[in-house]
């Protein structure tokens, strides 16, 4: 296990945002996913991670907007760069199960992402993929 490759629980159909589109686009993709957060690219390289809560903190303290007006809002006011934290933690796609294992392990992070050689996004890591891939040994 601590050998196999990172390849082998990485995510490769990751749903990603680009920092140019609409912060409503992430409010959007995010109700009802089966995921918390996303990472941001920069045409085709990870620049940040934004989640649901990043979006609800800018926009705490609207009570009873309607889903129309909390995404107009958000896209008048707001941008990805407003919401994303930047503090990217990546690993290359040569890394190892291990090596993920020990960037989540502390719980801070709950997912790492995955670059190739030219630093393009290969896949993203998450605490529920190496959860299962323990499961499955």
């Amino acid at each position: 296990m601590r050998d196999d490759p990172i390849t082998a629980v990485m995510t490769t159909d990751v749903v990603s945002i680009d920092r140019d589109q609409p912060l409503s686009d992430v409010y959007h993709a995010l109700q009802g996913a089966g995921f918390h957060h996303m990472p941001v690219l920069d045409g085709d390289r990870p620049v940040g991670m934004i989640s649901g809560t990043d979006v609800l903190k800018l926009v705490y303290d609207i009570e009873g907007a309607s889903d129309r007006m909390l995404t107009n809002m958000l896209d008048h006011q707001f941008n990805i760069d407003d919401a994303m934290s930047t503090d990217l933690v990546t690993l290359p796609d040569t890394a190892t199960v291990h090596d993920a294992a020990v960037v989540l392990a502390d719980g801070k992070l709950h997912s790492v992402v995955v670059v190739d050689a030219t630093g393009a996004m290969a896949g993203i890591v998450t605490s529920t993929d190496l959860v299962r891939f323990l499961r499955d040994l």
